[in-house]
């Protein structure tokens, strides 16, 4: 589940974000108009094997990965809204008053039953990182990722590699729970809250009664604080920005792209097109939008396709396709290997406390 197309309410840190994004907006605007300077042209050409060159040429350091639905969806999660496929077009058994209402907190806390079954069937564990999860782990490997921004909450990441310095979890996540109850806010973790929903018991706080919400974010929820606190440290130092898997519609995430500086070149790995600028204001070079097919063009780098197939590319360019391939094939034999003998365990756990229950006298 992937959830990764959350619109919420900003911290107070938002209305700074959005002045700022504003004064960016002038500078460029009076850059243009003026003839005030000129981007530099950081790669060679605009295309994946430009992007190529630039990874291995040394001068790439502080990679960026800005990720969402789209990189699970090969491993069998659902995104939101591909239309027949996506979650929101198969919601119709919840009996909801509208699909986007099974991650809204009011209603959750009113009827948790729908989001909870949901969950079941969505739940981390179930699935395995894609291609395009190991990629990421490769950069990190490699000495270049800096962050990987995810919208994601299906943890993926994390089983793939990742730890929680590389991760902003812009959406949160079901890695931990917490009390609903302000007066509380006991924590539980993953396998605490995996037992209650595979129960079918709706999770309740051991302290207060009240519900336990996985730490993802609803509607109306603020993002996480670290997300806005990262963000004004990384994407200034980024020397090339990765998008993948996200239709880059879902604010403040979306708005990150226009956080680098005017000559990082950005790379967007997607089955269609996003967050291109305004037609009128691409066309002036102006706004931080990404401008793929204008005359003023300089650093927008697009691959129309899946994101496994676009790492994939990447990484044959970069030579690096043979050792993606091998990490993909080790971890998900090690990851089917634990499965088994986690369900070997609980089989013989559930048999032992079969065999210890008093028999009832015929």
């Amino acid at each position: 589940m992937p959830g990764q197309c959350f619109l919420n309410e900003l911290s107070d840190d938002s209305s700074e974000d959005e002045a700022a994004g504003e004064m960016d907006f002038l500078r460029n605007l009076f850059s243009s108009t003026l003839g005030l300077g000129s981007a530099d042209k950081v790669l060679d050409e605009l295309t994946l094997s430009g992007v190529a060159h630039y990874i291995n040429s040394g001068k790439c350091k502080n990679i960026i990965c800005m990720v969402g639905a789209g990189i699970s969806t090969s491993a069998g999660i659902p995104d939101f809204r591909s239309p027949g496929t996506g979650l929101y077009a198969n919601l119709q058994k919840y009996n909801l008053p509208y699909p986007e209402a099974i991650f809204q907190i009011d209603y959750f806390q009113e009827h948790p039953e729908p989001f909870f079954t949901l969950a079941k069937e969505l739940y981390p564990g179930q699935f395995k990182p894609t291609i395009c999860h190991y990629f990421i782990k490769m950069l990190k490997d490699k000495g270049v990722l800096r962050r990987c921004y995810t919208q994601n909450i299906d943890t993926l990441e994390r089983l793939a590699g990742l730890e929680g310095g590389d991760l902003i979890e812009a959406h949160g996540t079901f890695y931990t729970s917490h009390c609903v109850s302000s007066c509380c806010r006991k924590e539980y973790n993953l396998d605490w809250m995996k037992e209650k929903v595979f129960s079918d018991d709706i999770p309740r706080c051991d302290k207060c009664s009240s519900l336990v919400k996985p730490d993802i974010v609803f509607f109306g929820e603020n993002l996480p604080v670290q997300f806005f606190t990262s963000m004004k440290s990384d994407f200034p130092n980024c020397d090339l920005l990765i998008i993948m898997g996200t239709s880059l519609k879902v604010q403040p995430f979306a708005s990150l792209v226009s956080r680098v500086s005017k000559i990082c070149p950005r790379l967007l790995i997607n089955m269609e097109k996003a967050g291109q600028a305004d037609p009128l204001f691409g066309m002036l070079g102006l706004g931080g939008g990404m401008d793929f097919d204008s005359e003023k063009a300089y650093r927008d780098v697009a691959y129309i396709g899946t994101c496994d197939d676009g790492c994939l590319a990447l990484a044959d360019l970069l030579g690096w396709k043979t050792e993606l391939e091998e990490l993909v094939k080790k971890e998900h034999a090690r990851i089917e290997s634990d499965n088994k003998k986690e369900k070997a365990s609980d089989s013989k756990g559930a048999a032992a406390a079969a065999a210890s229950e008093p028999r009832k006298e015929e």
